[in-house]
């Protein structure tokens, strides 16, 4: 992943039957062209003068489009299915199963206009849209549908359609060919992170592991004063505020920061997970919370205690929203309210997740880099800097949780929504309140399946694109936790 998410780039096939009005088609395949370009979305579709009008209707018609989008096979990240008029469903499903992408498919039905419905004007496409879903379901093949029924491409309702089907196309290419990091071993404490490789890497998820000792010894070959450690510094001091933390320590951190860049530059990795208690702070002298918190902002997910299911579903979340996730534990109840919680982590929650605005929160709840307060009674202070601390934002979010049901061969995952909140509260780290509809229905679920305390959090309302990528399409089990 970057900072940067690549415009998506949809196949589309313009459904049509022939006896049907044909300006309806001219009319239909301008008006989808014009709404995915001002929605910023990339469109492959055939000449329209290869086919009738640019559109699928004959066996040739199918053969034509499934080359076409097989020649952009590495460009397409989903294809639209468009029904200006009924449309034939078998072209169509022709058409989507030999192109074998096997991507996410959106079927879209223009409405009719009840003052039109003469045999010059009418549409049926209300009709065919039943119709191509039969037929997809008997070809096998899985699709997305509009929230209406029929709908006008050009209204607000359809450009959220699109938009939550091109966040579900992210999630699905990202997912597939995710290549994640694991360095140091899992502590022995955290049996919760246990995951296994061999189910993500059915899933497309490839997992590359680096131990330690190898870190260590890569940042002992690297002085000090070598230009990309300085180069690391300076991204540090204007990243974070990094008052009363010494120069030793913040050297210490820009070398495990250039380490591990390279490392994932090298191998082409997308995100990470760290072991951090207690290997780094006994042998090295610093946390890496602030090299995971940089990396996690730049969308370059970054998890503790190499909990790499919980980085996946930081991706998921960042390709869904194109924002910063961030990992937390669910920590505490909050007074005697059931939904609401307290979520902390020590931190390494990327920078953009936190309230700087000092007119709403404590002055003291602004971020800055600051050391582990729970490691530092057990091994010294002066080892523990580079925590990222501070309050986070008051703002709607999505939470997930993916794992791995290693005895059932399974990847399960829950999914939600809730708001962060401006309650009071004092305490250390990084932290928020949350508010969770039906919160104790929620807790129950986590405790009766046995999943981890730890959970992913991304500041966007994207559950229901979640929910269609990993449920629908990547075949996980999902629990998706309304009110």
């Amino acid at each position: 992943m970057t900072a940067e998410l690549k415009q998506v780039t949809l196949g589309v096939i313009v459904g049509n039957r022939g006896f049907f009005p044909k300006h309806l088609c001219v009319s239909g395949r301008e008006t989808i062209l014009k709404v995915l370009e001002q929605e910023g979305i990339k469109a492959v579709i055939t000449e329209f003068d290869e086919t009738p009008y640019g559109s699928i209707e004959s066996l040739s018609d199918s053969q034509k489009a499934a080359d076409l989008l097989r020649r952009h096979r590495d460009e397409i990240d989903g294809i639209l299915v468009t029904l200006p008029n009924f449309g034939d469903e078998r072209a169509i499903a022709n058409a989507v199963r030999w192109a074998e992408l096997g991507v996410p498919v959106l079927v879209h039905a223009f409405p009719d206009d009840p003052l039109k419905m003469t045999v010059a004007d009418r549409r049926d496409s209300f009709c065919g849209k039943m119709s191509l879903c039969n037929n997809f379901k008997q070809y096998g093949i899985k699709y997305t549908l509009t929230r209406l029924h029929t709908v006008d491409p050009e209204s607000a309702s359809f450009r959220t359609d699109l938009q939550n089907f091109a966040a579900v196309c992210r999630v699905v290419r990202g997912l597939k060919h995710a290549r994640v990091g694991v360095i140091g071993a899992r502590p022995t404490n955290f049996n919760t992170v246990r995951f296994s490789e061999k189910l993500f890497e059915r899933s497309g998820i490839s997992v590359e592991t680096l131990d330690l000792s190898d870190v260590y010894g890569r940042i002992a070959r690297l002085d000090d004063n070598a230009p990309a450690v300085a180069e690391k510094l300076a991204a540090i001091r204007a990243y974070v505020t990094t008052q009363g933390i010494s120069e030793d320590a913040l050297v210490k951190i820009s070398k495990l920061g250039v380490v591990i860049d390279d490392w994932m530059t090298v191998n082409d990795l997308d995100a990470s997970a760290i072991q951090c208690w207690t290997s780094l702070e006994e042998w090295y002298g610093v946390v890496p919370c602030t090299v995971m918190s940089m990396m996690s902002n730049r969308l370059m997910p970054s998890a503790c205690e190499t909990d790499i299911a919980g980085t996946i579903a930081m991706m998921a979340l960042a390709y869904a929203s194109g924002k910063p996730s961030a990992i937390v534990d669910w920590n505490n109840n909050y007074g005697d309210d059931p939904d609401k919680a307290v979520i902390f982590h020590c931190s390494n929650l990327p920078k953009d997740v936190f309230n700087n605005d000092s007119t709403m929160i404590r002055p003291e709840d602004i971020p800055v880099m600051d050391f582990q307060e729970i490691l530092a009674g057990t091994v010294g202070k002066a080892n523990t800097y580079g925590t990222i601390v501070g309050r986070v934002k008051a703002d709607p979010f999505t939470y997930l949780r993916v794992s791995t049901d290693d005895l059932n061969g399974r990847i399960t995952a829950y999914v939600g929504e809730g708001s962060l909140t401006n309650d009071p509260l004092s305490t250390f780290g990084g932290f928020g309140v949350v508010q969770i509809p039906a919160m104790q229905k929620l807790l129950s679920y986590i405790c009766d399946n046995g999943f981890e305390h730890h959970v992913s959090i991304n500041l966007a309302q994207t559950s229901t694109v979640i929910n269609e990528a990993l449920g629908k399409y990547l075949g996980w089990e999902i629990y998706f936790h309304q009110a």
